[in-house]
């Protein structure tokens, strides 16, 4: 007999529902998969046999996050197949910092109603972000709670695994005076400061996200549904080539926050506003909520993702390679002597 009850759909979960949608997924996960997976979607837990081949000792490296209220936009304007991108992106910048290569992902995705297509498509975004990141959708979880989210809106978070050998962590004490800081460019605005973005643009409603800004050259719900860049296999070529130092993801807290998790307590970064390579979706934000530039660099990334220290006589082989990696590449900054802060932006 299937699975099947009258009286939980009557509450508001139809459990044939989520049957469908893990039929509908399953497409989208076989994307994923890479040699170490061993299992198939649907059981208990994703099993991944680690190839430990060139590793002496192997250091997991977890993270995990979510969209935000960027996902407001996403049901505003009924398009779902480009936040689950976000979702895993969030996670593996984050790992990939420490050296760490992501090795599987699992996504979470809580609804108030359990619509087949709609959580195909997010997952089919999830998907494509692990194909950009090398990793395997292992596993993942849908749950339908009915009440507790509105029909029309879901909450999508994130985890994922890597490995890294021990000897090749990323060591931020061996940031020192002299370093150069290479910003690698951002997609847009990324996943984070959206709750000031919304404001800014008052965006409750489609209207608001369908008008059109000369100034980023389309509407400004294209712009800010633009996923954020994953850095992955860029950053894990450069590291293969070159002796990183340090490298910083720029996410919530911007430049104040996320670049001095990258430095130890001898030195200062000073980064060089003028080079800072600024979109225009930035200056549009600035400019419509009278936002001040500390507050511009201390919530957004400002058109820089990731920033990468390097020793001066490394600093052009790495711009080399992440050029041809597909990055945009622009020498931002510098390490100095500690000052009084962590971080100085002039």
């Amino acid at each position: 007999m299937s699975s099947y009850s009258d009286s939980y759909k009557a509450a508001g979960v139809d459990v044939t529902a989520g049957y469908r949608a893990v039929e509908l997924m399953k497409k989208h996960v076989a994307r994923t998969m890479t040699s170490g997976v061993m299992d198939t979607i649907g059981g208990f837990g994703g099993l991944f046999e680690l190839d430990l081949e060139g590793i002496e000792r192997p250091v997991l490296v977890s993270g995990t996050d979510g969209v935000g209220t960027k996902l407001k936009l996403a049901f505003l304007m009924d398009r779902h197949d480009t936040v689950g991108v976000d979702c895993v992106a969030m996670c593996v910048n984050d790992v990939v910092c420490c050296g760490a290569k992501p090795l599987v992902f699992l996504d979470y995705i809580a609804l108030g109603k359990n619509i087949p297509e709609k959580v195909a498509d997010i997952v089919s975004g999830v998907a494509e972000g692990c194909v950009q990141a090398g990793c395997a959708l292992s596993g993942g979880e849908t749950a339908e709670m009915p009440g507790f989210y509105a029909e029309d809106e879901y909450d999508l978070a994130g985890f994922t695994v890597g490995v890294v050998d021990k000897a090749k962590i990323l060591d931020r004490e061996r940031v020192c005076s002299g370093d150069v800081i290479l910003g690698v460019s951002s997609s847009g605005v990324h996943s984070n400061g959206f709750s000031l973005v919304r404001k800014v643009f008052d965006i409750t409603s489609k209207e608001a996200l369908d008008r059109f800004y000369p100034e980023i050259g389309c509407s400004l719900g294209e712009c800010l549904l633009t996923p954020t860049k994953i850095y992955v296999k860029s950053v894990l070529s450069l590291l293969e080539q070159v002796k990183v130092k340090s490298i910083s993801h720029i996410t919530g807290g911007g430049f104040y926050e996320n670049i001095p998790r990258a430095l130890n307590d001898r030195v200062t970064a000073h980064i060089d506003k003028a080079a800072v390579p600024v979109l225009p979706i930035f200056r549009l934000i600035q400019k419509e909520g009278n936002i001040s530039e500390h507050d511009m660099f201390n919530t957004f990334n400002m058109g820089v993702g990731m920033c990468i220290i390097v020793a001066p006589d490394d600093a052009d082989r790495a711009t080399e390679i992440l050029r041809l990696a597909g990055e945009q590449v622009t020498r931002i900054g510098a390490i100095v002597p500690r000052k009084e802060s962590e971080i100085e932006i002039c």
